[in-house]
């Protein structure tokens, strides 16, 4: 039965082989699958949950290999669409010493803006529990529209909506369109998981506890900011929390953020089968929760490229990964 159900972007990562150089500087590349939606159902999908993927890639080897991927990684394809007309995104990803990145996007346009909305399927989407989509596929039609439908398809079956920002500034026209496209999405979410830089470029404060209070008064019940090193912070109604991170030394952080949304879904799914809502979920459970999803983003840190980084289920039960959490 399908549980959750992740929309968006896949894309090609190609990472820099070389750390400390920018893309002009790389001696070369290590291909993997990217793209923050299709990392986290590949994410989810390695944790043993009953995923789909809906998306767009181009009728192109790069498109195949990125179906393939997702489906060797236990998610469900059969909304993964080929486009004739238009090639599957591409990102050239450099690595800073401490695994921060940047990137080069060639996508003018690429086969994930063409998703329609004429092609997302509401029988297909009514039978998940959650939904998750990012903010890209909201920067042009027509996959601005098939976004909004879908979520207007999982609003109307009562699923748990999650949607990650993700923003990449250098995608959209302007930082003030992004900022007010994103802002928009922010109350047809439950879920809302931004990172530091997201969280003040959304709210024009650095304050952990007055940002996410900024975030929910659009209408997210929950809020997490991911901290890097340092954990999360979370809050909703009942209060807040801060749970730390791990002690790692990191190699590349692409994917990380993905593997924290993807193993906070799958500790959220489980809660569900239990709870009315998630309003009902214990913050105690949420903390167990987000102590996951720090593990799993800081394991996948620990390895180059996305999907191929991710955790399997018994890599993020193994206690011997960073037994010590950071204090």
């Amino acid at each position: 039965m399908l549980q959750i159900i992740s929309l968006g972007e896949a894309l090609i990562d190609f990472v820099s082989l070389k750390t400390g150089v920018d893309v002009k500087d790389a001696p070369g590349f290590l291909k993997a699958a990217g793209g923050a939606p299709a990392n986290v159902a590949a994410a989810l999908g390695r944790l043993g949950v009953h995923v789909g993927f809906i998306g767009k890639v181009g009728d192109d080897p790069f498109g195949h290999f990125l179906k393939e991927t997702l489906a060797n990684n236990g998610v469900d394809t059969s909304q993964m669409l080929f486009e004739k007309n238009a090639r599957t995104a591409l990102a050239f990803v450099s690595l800073r010493p401490d695994g921060e990145r940047s990137f080069s996007f060639y996508r003018h346009p690429s086969a994930d803006m063409f998703l329609e909305p004429k092609e997302i399927d509401e029988d297909y989407i009514s039978r998940a529990r959650i939904f998750h989509f990012g903010s890209i596929t909201l920067i042009s039609e027509p996959s601005r529209s098939a976004t909004l439908k879908a979520i207007e398809y999982a609003s109307r079956h009562g699923l748990v909506i999650s949607y990650d920002p993700n923003l990449r500034l250098n995608l959209w026209e302007s930082p003030e369109q992004a900022r007010r496209e994103a802002k928009k999405a922010l109350h047809l979410a439950h879920i809302v998981k931004v990172n530091e830089r997201e969280l003040k470029f959304l709210t024009d404060t650095e304050d952990l506890l007055e940002g996410t209070k900024r975030l929910q008064q659009a209408g997210p019940l929950m809020v997490v900011v991911t901290l890097g090193k340092e954990g999360c912070f979370f809050c909703n109604k009942a209060g807040n929390l801060k749970v730390d991170g791990f002690c790692i030394d990191a190699i590349d952080t692409t994917g990380a953020g993905d593997a924290f949304v993807a193993a906070l879904l799958f500790g959220l799914l489980n809660c569900l089968q239990e709870a009315e809502g998630l309003e009902q979920i214990p913050l105690e459970k949420i903390r167990m929760i987000l102590q996951l999803a720090n593990k799993a983003g800081a394991i996948t840190a620990t390895r180059k490229g996305a999907v191929p980084a991710l955790p399997t289920l018994a890599q993020l039960k193994d206690d011997t990964f960073a037994k010590s959490p950071r204090r």
